[in-house]
């Protein structure tokens, strides 16, 4: 929907909102609609709309049409504000296993914009959302993954959350890893994953 074009006559300033907030308004009040095209346009369109990442995060959680929850999450990234980042990051904590997944896709296509959040997340008390956040790390282009991943393995005590991490130091991991590995395998000498994933990240590496 385009915006209302502003017209060049003199207008008397009674306090009502523009033709474009009013739009933009409206673009919000139809992402509640029954119908899901008009959910998924209302989506598409408020890209162009200041202020709209609340209205969309507040729809993401309960929409249930995935071609519509795909195209607010493309609006969430194109806009790539605070609010945005910070309402993706709360959705990891979502019952909604596909939800979560989404909200990771999503995320790895805004390595600056989360960057700053990835420390506090991987210190997070719920080892579900540390394995989420390694799982953002997976197609992060970001210069401080591998020594996010080493500090993972170096500090975490949960076994499913470093097995996450090492996996991915596997395909990402240089010679600053190789010292962190091997201290990982005394730290889990028991599971049989964790030695078997760290020694394959270390043959890997060594190949390089």
């Amino acid at each position: 929907m385009a915006f209302i074009k502003k017209t060049t006559s003199p207008t008397i300033n009674d306090g009502q909102h523009t033709p474009e907030v009013r739009d933009c308004q409206t673009l919000l009040t139809q992402l509640s609609s029954t119908d899901a095209s008009e959910r998924r346009t209302a989506a598409r369109e408020l890209v162009g709309c200041p202020d709209c990442a609340n209205g969309l995060m507040e729809r993401l959680k309960i929409e249930t049409e995935i071609s519509v929850r795909e195209v607010i999450l493309t609006t969430l990234t194109r806009l790539g504000d605070p609010v945005s980042i910070a309402g993706m990051v709360e959705c990891l904590r979502s019952e909604d296993a596909a939800l979560r997944n989404e909200v990771v896709e999503a995320m790895k296509l805004l390595p600056q914009e989360v960057a700053p959040m990835m420390l506090g997340l991987l210190a997070d008390e719920d080892p579900d959302v540390r394995i989420f956040t390694v799982n953002v790390l997976e197609s992060l282009c970001h210069p401080d993954v591998e020594a996010w991943l080493i500090q993972v393995i170096s500090n975490d005590d949960h076994v499913n959350v470093c097995a996450t991490a090492v996996d991915l130091l596997g395909e990402v991991g240089s010679v600053d890893a190789i010292g962190p590995l091997e201290q990982l395998k005394a730290r889990f000498v028991n599971e049989p994953y964790i030695q078997f994933a760290a020694n394959l990240a270390l043959s890997r590496i060594n190949e390089n």
